[in-house]
């Protein structure tokens, strides 16, 4: 067996970022940048007030002075021609600013009577947003995590129409075992619903990808050799259940056969252990244990982090600290990961781990906001003091 820290680092030593391809910026929310863009204007792109009000030169600001308005500007519409001395703009958010040296004062600091205008004490803002104060044509944008709302709003205010973006990374999934149905049937007596599928499924997108749940293979190497074999063109293809060692257990043995460079099998950790990844034709095969609750742990330690490297992105360290709300006792030669509940605490949080820690336990899965991380041989701990976690 190896590490949890030497599995990632053979899992992701496995993929590559995958080619770019250039996406419309509507449709690039969550996508991955695969290489800078820049702004091809700048922002504003004039003199531009902040306020309704009325613009009038420097010369002109001093409280108690009496100007003539002469004009009016709205956003866009600019006013044209110049002003003289003495004269003011009616201006409204947005609009562009005369060339000349001024400030905008907001309505509600003039007396207006007529034409004229009264100044009353002068803000010391302008109220003007300078020509590039927001960014420069040429201004560089690389975001290094999947774009958000925010992104593509600059990136339209940038004059930019298209994206490149990292291909979204394909990934087949495939549940292996004579016990399981799809939700929707009857099981029989000695079946049970398939949920893996699903919940990887939805780890696949959670990350970035495109999931294609392929059917079940049952117990045969002739059925899992064709489910293999419908993954074809698949980034990345991930199976749960049969990657141990009992009779039943054939995904190492048949994925082998078509050709599977195998990296490792078996991690020290539970749940988990019988984790296996390698390549197999043009894809990284992520072989993961039929037990639900180990499934979703060895995605959020694997599978995600392999996703992201898909996509280009650096796998930052994604533990926390928080104070331990509970004794709890030694551990064994692998490093446990226990479904645990977080509460609010002083400066950290405090992290609870269920009592209930079977492997095939969704119930408890779905309650789990934390997965608190127990070191191999770790000794008894104490409540209060610190400890890792991983957050859900």
């Amino acid at each position: 067996m190896i590490s949890v820290a030497e599995a990632l680092a053979q899992v992701l030593a496995l993929a590559r970022p995958l080619p770019p391809e250039r996406v419309p910026l509507a449709e690039a929310l969550g996508r991955v940048l695969a290489q800078p863009v820049t702004a091809r204007l700048t922002q504003p792109p004039f003199d531009a007030a902040a306020m309704d009000g009325y613009w009038i030169a420097a010369a002109d600001a001093r409280p108690g002075a009496r100007l003539i308005v002469t004009g009016a500007a709205a956003a866009g519409h600019a006013h044209q021609g110049a002003l003289s001395p003495g004269q003011a703009l009616r201006i409204f958010t947005g609009a562009p600013c005369p060339a000349a040296p001024g400030r905008v004062i907001p309505q509600e600091d003039v007396t207006r009577e007529g034409d004229g205008i009264t100044l009353g004490t002068l803000p010391k803002s302008a109220h003007i947003r300078p020509r590039g104060g927001d960014f420069a044509e040429g201004a560089e944008v690389f975001p290094r995590r999947p774009l958000t709302p925010r992104d593509l709003g600059l990136m339209a205010a940038m004059n930019i129409a298209e994206l490149p973006v990292h291909r979204r990374p394909q990934v087949a999934i495939i549940a292996t075992g004579d016990e399981l149905v799809m939700p929707g049937e009857r099981p029989g007596p000695d079946q049970i619903l398939c949920s893996n599928s699903f919940l990887l499924a939805g780890a696949v997108t959670q990350a970035g990808g495109i999931a294609r749940m392929l059917p079940i293979a049952r117990d045969t190497e002739a059925s899992l050799r064709a489910v293999l074999g419908a993954a074809e063109g698949a980034d990345l293809i991930v199976t749960s259940g049969g990657a141990s060692v009992g009779e039943h257990d054939l995904v190492g043995k048949v994925a082998g056969e078509m050709g599977l460079a195998r990296a490792f099998w078996q991690v020290a950790m539970k749940p988990g252990k019988p984790l296996m990844a390698g390549r197999l034709g043009g894809a990284v095969l992520l072989g993961l244990p039929g037990n639900p609750v180990a499934a979703a742990v060895c995605a959020d330690l694997f599978l995600a982090p392999v996703l992201k490297r898909f996509q280009g992105l650096e796998i930052p360290a994604s533990t926390a600290k928080a104070v331990l709300g509970c004794d709890v006792p030694p551990e064994g030669p692998r490093a446990h990961y226990q479904r645990a509940r977080l509460s609010l605490g002083g400066d950290l949080p405090v992290i609870t781990p269920f009592a209930q820690q079977d492997s095939a336990g969704l119930s408890v899965l779905a309650q789990a906001d934390a997965l608190l991380i127990r070191p191999p041989q770790d000794g008894p701990r104490s409540a209060g003091e610190i400890v890792d976690y991983l957050p859900l």
